[in-house]
């Protein structure tokens, strides 16, 4: 049986999001990971994904 690891708890100021200039979308940073994705709301559920692999949880 695998243990549950302990996520760590974040606040959503510390993901910017922003446009990216000369193509369609938006991008997110946080934590030294980038995330692309056609609306804000798709780059910030790809964001969430990468922070859980790292133990971190918005």
């Amino acid at each position: 049986m695998s243990k549950l690891k302990k996520l760590i708890k974040i606040s959503k100021s510390q993901v910017t999001i922003f446009k990216i200039t000369n193509r369609k979308g938006y991008a997110a940073i946080c934590k030294n990971n980038l995330t692309e994705g056609r609306t804000t709301a798709q780059a910030m559920d790809r964001m969430t994904k990468a922070l859980k692999r790292m133990g971190y949880e918005i």
